[in-house]
């Protein structure tokens, strides 16, 4: 089995419920068991600012899937969500769900990128993430608390 930590963010259609009923949908993933959420965040948008502000969330995941196989997955329930994926990266989303970090794996291909090569900067990624694993590092030996601590906040709040 394999830690995997999963980012899940959403700011359309009741972003709350959408980021909730994925959190239910990837505990349904076969071969794999979820073993902490993060409590709810809500944090302004990366990129273009003429759009509603995120719910975030993380959750850790023990799985025996492939990384890739646990790709397609998370895609199968964004896809089902009403996700529709346009050429816009910072765009707004119905559900975004992100594998921020495989075991302590490191891939880089042309569907998956882990660590999530923004992870070490984004707030709505680090404090979630370092609220379920205080003491977890990344696999270049970077401490999430560390980074958590030294992130701009940028006015993120925690909800629940």
């Amino acid at each position: 089995m394999t830690i995997v930590y999963i980012g899940l963010g959403s700011n359309l259609s009741d972003p709350a419920e959408q980021v909730k009923q994925a959190i239910v949908e990837v505990a349904k993933i076969p071969h794999s068991s979820v073993l902490a959420t993060s409590s709810i965040y809500l944090s302004r948008p990366m990129g273009p600012q003429d759009q509603d502000d995120y719910i975030n969330a993380v959750l850790a995941l023990e799985t025996t899937l492939a990384p890739l196989d646990l790709l397609d997955a998370l895609q199968a329930i964004e896809n089902a969500a009403g996700r529709v994926r346009k050429d816009n990266r910072w765009g707004a989303r119905i559900l975004d769900l992100d594998i921020l970090l495989y075991g302590d794996l490191v891939i880089n291909n042309d569907r998956l990128t882990v660590p999530h090569y923004g992870m070490k900067v984004r707030e709505f990624v680090l404090l979630p993430l370092a609220e379920i694993a205080p003491k977890l590092c990344l696999p270049c030996n970077e401490a999430v608390a560390s980074l958590a601590n030294k992130v701009n906040t940028n006015g993120i709040q925690k909800l629940t």
